[in-house]
């Protein structure tokens, strides 16, 4: 089974690449049986649906990336040597990282609320088959999808398509007291320009979401890895409350998933609209 798959517009007419790197649900066998989790549980870290809410990508000019493994068995959005002595076989404590500290390193040791994956390590050969075979592949494309952007329109704008569970939004405050719908992360302002940001935010406003910036989510590895301004290559992170289309418990669309659907896919023309201004250089 392919690491990604990738739906490739018929003509490319924007710098835009959608990529949703943790709503891979492809779980293989052998790792379902090994984990001492039940099946619901496994799947309480997956971006589930993510890739559903971005479908429209393709038909506005862009390209839309998704995962096809889950994030409990790879995680994309971690550098490759964020490795977690706790769960691989031999490995030393090197400095500490905060995320590997908490178990979500690159092959993460734990799910959603610290639930435990494996009763025991994994060898050192199943941690570099993961990467090889999921990790190197994902980030090949992504890195391609960027250089085309640049080569075609001079500009890339990678946006990073995640959501977040809904209580990790239900202590925060919003300017007009309500929480935010949507949360952007550009690592405050070193991973995108200014101005693509605001359109970002103006695409999700203009649908009557709420939004705020970098709190609790200002992005991970993929923000901070290929996140250069400076280049014209621009990562926005964005983070969806999963509450307005799922029900979080089961993991399953909720009543409003068809209506949210819908209301994405005109969020997504206005996103890919950022990357238009170099049209004619597409059509070449």
């Amino acid at each position: 089974m392919k690491a990604y798959r990738l739906r490739m517009p018929e003509v490319r007419t924007t710098n835009v690449v959608f990529a949703s790197p943790h709503s891979g649900r492809e779980y293989p066998w052998s790792f379902v049986r090994r984990s001492i989790l039940d099946e619901r549980t496994l799947r309480s870290s997956e971006d589930a649906f993510v890739d559903q809410l971005f479908d429209a990508a393709p038909k506005n000019g862009a390209p839309l990336l998704t995962a096809t493994y889950p994030r409990a068995w790879v995680d994309v959005n971690r550098a490759a040597d964020e490795l977690d002595p706790a769960l691989i076989e031999g490995l030393s404590r090197n400095a500490h990282n905060p995320r590997v500290a908490s178990g979500l390193g690159v092959i993460p040791r734990v799910v959603a609320n610290g639930h435990a994956i494996y009763r025991g390590k994994l060898t050192p050969k199943e941690v570099d088959i993961r990467i090889r075979d999921v990790w190197q592949p994902w980030h090949d494309a992504v890195q391609m999808l960027l250089d085309e952007s640049r080569a075609l329109f001079g500009e890339a704008v990678l946006v990073d398509c995640h959501s977040m569970p809904h209580e990790a939004i239900e202590s925060l405050s919003h300017p007009r007291g309500k929480r935010p719908d949507i949360v952007l992360g550009d690592r405050f302002g070193a991973a995108a320009g200014g101005k693509i940001v605001d359109r970002i935010e103006a695409a999700f406003a203009s649908a009557g979401l709420r939004v705020a910036r970098n709190a609790p989510f200002a992005g991970a590895f993929v923000t901070q890895y290929y996140g250069r301004p400076a280049r014209g290559q621009h990562v926005v992170q964005i983070e969806i409350d999963r509450a307005l289309y799922m029900n979080e418990q089961a993991i399953r669309p909720n009543g409003n998933f068809h209506s949210f659907v819908g209301l994405m896919e005109s969020v997504t023309a206005e996103i890919a609209d950022i990357g238009r201004r170099d049209i004619p250089l597409a059509a070449e």
